[in-house]
């Protein structure tokens, strides 16, 4: 299961991205997928996407034990990822609402134009 729960979240990622940056030229978020969980013994993939001018990051992951679940959150890249997950079902993400996220999260604080 976290195999293609992975790759249908990586789609919509990419997807997100591509929707954001059409709209929001200046906002250019950075996805990256984490299997490192793994090397250390849990079973969860992680994905992350970072907004370097704001300095924050959303994350999510994918945990063998709890299948059809997206644990997130929202935090800053400077941050250590914390216990503080929330949790839904991942039947109820989608590319829109992944689009949201980015577009709320990453762009109250940048201004169009302005130096970064």
């Amino acid at each position: 299961m976290s195999e293609q729960a992975l790759k249908a979240l990586s789609d919509m990622a990419s997807e997100a991205h591509a929707r954001i940056q059409a709209a929001h030229q200046h906002i250019n978020p950075v996805v990256g997928v984490r299997r490192g969980m793994r090397d250390i013994g849990i079973p969860a993939d992680a994905m992350t996407i970072d907004c370097l001018q704001t300095r924050r990051r959303i994350v999510m992951v994918l945990h063998d034990e709890d299948p059809g679940a997206l644990l997130y959150q929202f935090s800053t890249i400077d941050e250590e990822i914390g216990m503080d997950f929330q949790r839904m079902p991942l039947a109820d993400m989608n590319t829109g609402k992944l689009f949201d996220w980015i577009e709320d999260y990453f762009s109250d604080e940048i201004t169009p134009g302005a130096p970064h």
